[in-house]
């Protein structure tokens, strides 16, 4: 009854304010989408495996037999979504005024079928200048993304979240610069769930980044035109793993730090029917963007046990490219490499960090007419697992594959 509730306050928003406020204008949106899939293997994935990222590794057992060779499948309308997007009044006459409210279904944790902040935002422009204030794509996913069907936009190859920020942006005869200030909200880093030292049990938290006091920062630039995007961004992340240490002397307060570096370039080219575009990046500690890697102990005080991390790097690349209106034809391909820590590391935190490599290539066939869209998409995955050498890397590698098969309807107002 009560989600009934807030679904048509929602829908009435609109209406409403239209007769309520002056110098407004709302444009009200939103798709119902539905997923069915298939996997031929289990999978590292989350939503019930609707946003799927890659093969889970051999685990035996008792006889021998793989426990995660299985095939699975789903079906699900969760990412259906609503939205409202909202022009304002100038603000001292000048700065044009704007903001976006949209939702989705997808819920969190366990907690499925249940509303969910995409993108909440307002957004303060002045001519060349633009100041935006709220949730909307991290700057690493940006304005370059995949155009596939499946929900995962590419992840891990490609940077996937929405967080909340502060981004400010100046455009100029076609260059656009953009500065960003970036906090962790649904997509969270991954780090130690205790206060041992030499622990490797991890979990996702706020508090890595709550406990910094120190967001995370991009700058990036963008040069476009004829419809081309080419640019690059740098991003620096700064997190607290932990606060205290318990060791067998007691417990100690302790004031650890991983920082890591990441940068990427990407380029989107668009003329009529023909679309490609591309992006590489070299990640330090990325988790909070639905990617692997993250980072290990370096030094651990005899004392205090507090400790010291260096950053797992990993190499991420992929390109997509589809032609086509109506009926539209398109490929993916992604690869990535985890290139171990630049010093000898020991207590791995992080995803996917015996993972050497990753691969995926897909093909997909879209029909779209106004307001519909129906879609097939086949992707295979290989990845490479192994044991971890003194700095990471991962050595001695096996491969696991995984086919899946995705089948998406939509109807879009």
């Amino acid at each position: 009854m009560k989600k009934s509730l807030v679904l048509v306050a929602f829908m009435a928003l609109p209406g409403f304010m239209m007769a309520q406020k002056k110098g407004f204008d709302y444009k009200f949106y939103g798709q119902v989408r539905t997923d069915l899939f298939y996997n031929s293997r289990a999978n590292s994935e989350t939503v019930d495996g609707l946003f799927y990222m890659y093969p889970k590794d051999i685990l035996l057992d008792a006889d021998g037999k793989d426990l995660n060779s299985f095939a699975n499948g789903g079906f699900y309308t969760l990412y259906s979504r609503l939205g409202m997007d909202v022009k304002g009044p100038e603000l001292m006459g000048k700065i044009k005024t704007s903001a976006k409210l949209e939702v989705d279904f997808r819920g969190s944790g366990t907690s499925f079928s249940m509303f969910r902040m995409r993108h909440v935002y307002f957004n303060m422009d002045w001519g060349k200048s633009a100041l935006l204030v709220g949730q909307t794509w991290h700057p690493l996913y940006g304005d370059v993304a995949p155009d596939i069907l499946n929900l995962n936009m590419g992840a891990p190859f490609q940077p996937f979240s929405r967080a909340p920020q502060l981004r400010y942006r100046f455009t100029t005869k076609g260059l656009v610069l953009t500065a960003s200030a970036i906090w962790q909200s649904q997509y969270l880093a991954v780090g130690p769930v205790n206060n041992i030292p030499g622990t490797t049990s991890t979990a996702k938290s706020q508090n890595f980044i709550k406990n910094s006091c120190v967001p995370e920062f991009y700058f990036g630039a963008d040069y476009r035109t004829l419809g081309m995007i080419l640019g690059a961004g740098v991003h620096v992340s700064s997190m607290s793993p932990r606060t205290q240490s318990e060791t067998e002397n007691g417990v100690y307060k302790v004031n650890e730090r991983i920082t890591g570096v990441s940068g990427e370039a990407h380029v989107k080219y668009v003329k009529d029917k023909f679309s490609f575009s591309a992006k590489t990046l070299l990640s330090s500690n990325l988790t909070m963007t639905s990617t692997v890697g993250g980072y290990g102990v370096t030094h651990v005080d005899s004392r205090t046990g507090e400790q010291e991390y260096a950053p797992l790097r990993v190499s991420h690349s992929w390109v997509n490219m589809v032609y086509g209106s109506k009926l539209r034809f398109g490929v993916f391909a992604g690869y990535l490499k985890n290139l171990g820590a630049k010093e000898n590391v020991t207590s791995l935190i992080g995803t996917g960090t015996n993972l050497d490599q990753l691969s995926s290539a897909s093909a997909e066939l879209t029909y779209n007419i106004p307001n519909w869209k129906f879609g097939a998409e086949y992707s295979w995955t290989g990845a490479w697992y192994g044991d971890n050498d003194s700095k990471g890397k991962v050595v001695n590698t096996h491969l696991v594959k995984n086919n899946r098969i995705v089948f998406t309807a939509m109807f879009q107002f």
